[in-house]
């Protein structure tokens, strides 16, 4: 007899390997994760939802700390004696990190010149966001009718 080999048939397999899968994914996560950060640049401000409303006064009536720029971009505190000097960003944000130490849950407020430089506002919410304000406030004017 002559023996007959028989092929053994093999059977399809129903399954992925997925590990090739894995990997890239895991490498675009780290690629998302490094360049994540760099895409958001700017300054964190709570926008109310319609501008018309007021902000509502905290619960607990503490007086916001106000902070104004002026035309000419010279930067004021409301805190102290002398309230109607001119201070720098870096003495502004000394004081007002003092005044929410003391109290973090002050409102700050910021009160800019029709005519000041969008930059210089953009740089006082900056040095407000580092010394430690959770939110800023923008101090308007209603429009006349």
């Amino acid at each position: 007899m002559v023996a007959h080999k028989q092929r053994q048939r093999r059977k399809p397999m129903a399954e992925i390997n997925v590990v090739p899968y894995i990997d890239v994914m895991l490498v675009l996560l780290i690629i998302f994760m490094i360049t994540a950060p760099m895409l958001t640049q700017g300054v964190k401000v709570d926008l109310p939802t319609a501008a018309a409303n007021p902000v509502e006064p905290p619960d607990d009536n503490t007086e916001p700390l106000v902070v104004s720029v002026d035309a000419e971009g010279l930067y004021y505190v409301a805190v102290g004696d002398k309230q109607d000097q001119a201070v720098d960003v870096e003495t502004l944000a000394t004081k007002v990190a003092a005044v929410l130490r003391r109290n973090p849950k002050t409102p700050v407020m910021v009160k800019g010149d029709s005519a000041a430089n969008y930059g210089q506002v953009v740089t006082l919410m900056t040095y407000l966001q580092q010394a430690g304000a959770p939110s800023v406030g923008l101090i308007t004017q209603q429009p006349e009718e």
